[in-house]
């Protein structure tokens, strides 16, 4: 029986860049810098690594279909290279990748870069749809903005939320992510915003407001990953920890047999229940989250999915201020996709970057006074076709 992969696996370095519109760096740019900074992070030497992986997920006309990219860039010499893509989840999946070589015993010390250009891929920053069952299903309305609308108004549907309320309570999402962001140095959009400038902003999807969608940004973070015990031998006496990944696909039937109510996503539901069984804790011991907020209404209803509202709940939870930097259960500690924009394949890695940072105290002027646990949630597609991802870390003791 599967005994999961709970303290087998030490992060020993993080990087990030800045996130924005980076037209004049490429792939390999990005890639370098937030691996120069996970390598010094980890105090560890290029040639100790043993395998790597490159979540991308959109970014063909840049770095092409192969691996052949990160091992130029980061100038890892004849190890094995792979590309990873998972829709909005490649981040992590690049994490759950070289965690679980590690965890095998296939190598010592594993990397994985998430990456993408997403301003270069084609027109606003979005891919261009081509035909196919796929793209077909990932956009059943036409846009992305225009699929989450289906999630927020079926949710306000289900619960008998009114139209106000429902606003509101997305408002103050964005609200709290724009406070958070505002105060980091590697978000794209570093401004605060008003609660009414939110309520007023032009309409993109009706519920959707302009400030109710995350932004499109260039950007890449890194992971370096070992054996707790090779991180002790480096001095690390008490290591950040991966406590659980989960990865759950849909497999089509809230399309094809009309029992889904369109007003939660299954896929967060099932692998947040793994990943808390596989860490051993319950969704009250987590300090923080960091989850896929590409609309305001995907946050508010992950927080049912995830077990962190009652059904029904989380609008009130929201609006008294449970997930925000001083509530109960902090959420979007660094902005969130809001501030940080979405580029794909760093998405995931990106918030573990923030959860990391946290564990190890150095979230500066958003740091939290006690963090034992953090989650991050990706969801990639759209909530009637996802791969919906969930990762847990804390520390060794």
């Amino acid at each position: 029986m599967a005994t999961g992969i709970k303290d087998k696996v030490a992060i020993i370095g993080m990087g990030c860049t800045e996130f924005g519109e980076h037209w004049d760096k490429s792939p390999e740019d990005l890639m370098a810098t937030a691996f120069e900074e996970a390598l010094a992070d980890a105090g560890i030497a290029r040639d100790q690594i043993g395998a790597a992986w490159m979540g991308n997920a959109l970014d063909d006309i840049n770095v092409g279909n192969s691996a052949l990219p990160l091992a130029h860039a980061l100038r890892l010499k004849t190890i094995p290279v792979s590309r990873v893509e998972n829709m909005c989840a490649t981040g992590t999946e690049a994490l759950r990748a070289a965690t679980y070589a590690v965890a095998a015993g296939a190598v010592d010390i594993a990397v994985a870069v998430g990456v993408e250009k997403l301003k270069d891929t084609g027109y606003g920053g979005l891919p261009l749809r081509t035909k196919g069952l796929a793209n077909d299903l990932w956009l059943p309305y036409g846009s992305a903005p225009g699929t989450f609308a289906q999630l927020a108004g079926a949710y306000a549907a289900k619960h008998g939320v009114e139209a106000g309320d429902l606003k509101r309570a997305m408002a103050h999402v964005s609200w709290k992510s724009h406070q958070n962001g505002a105060e980091n140095a590697k978000a794209h959009l570093r401004k605060a915003v008003d609660i009414e400038t939110i309520l007023k902003a032009p309409m993109i999807a009706d519920p959707l407001g302009l400030f109710d969608c995350c932004g499109v940004s260039d950007g890449a973070a890194c992971v370096i990953v070992t054996t707790p015990d090779i991180a002790k031998g480096l001095g690390i006496a008490n290591p950040v920890t991966v406590k659980a990944i989960q990865v759950c696909a849909s497999h089509g039937w809230e399309m094809g047999y009309g029992e889904w109510d369109g007003a939660s996503v299954r896929n967060t539901q099932v692998a947040s229940q793994r990943a808390y069984a596989e860490a051993g804790i319950a969704p009250g011991d987590l300090s923080l989250t960091e989850v896929h907020d590409c609309f305001s209404v995907t946050e508010l209803v992950t927080m049912e999915d995830l077990g962190l509202s009652a059904e029904g709940r989380a609008i009130f939870d929201v609006l008294d201020g449970r997930y925000d930097r001083g509530g109960a259960l902090p959420c979007q500690t660094d902005g969130g996709l809001k501030c940080f924009g979405h580029p794909v394949g760093a998405s995931g890695l990106r918030m573990a970057y923030e959860v990391y940072a946290q564990l190890l105290g150095r979230a500066g002027s958003r740091q939290l006074a006690k963090v034992d646990f953090g989650l991050t949630h990706n969801l990639g597609g759209q909530p009637a076709n996802s791969v919906a991802a969930v990762s847990i870390l804390g520390r060794l003791n």
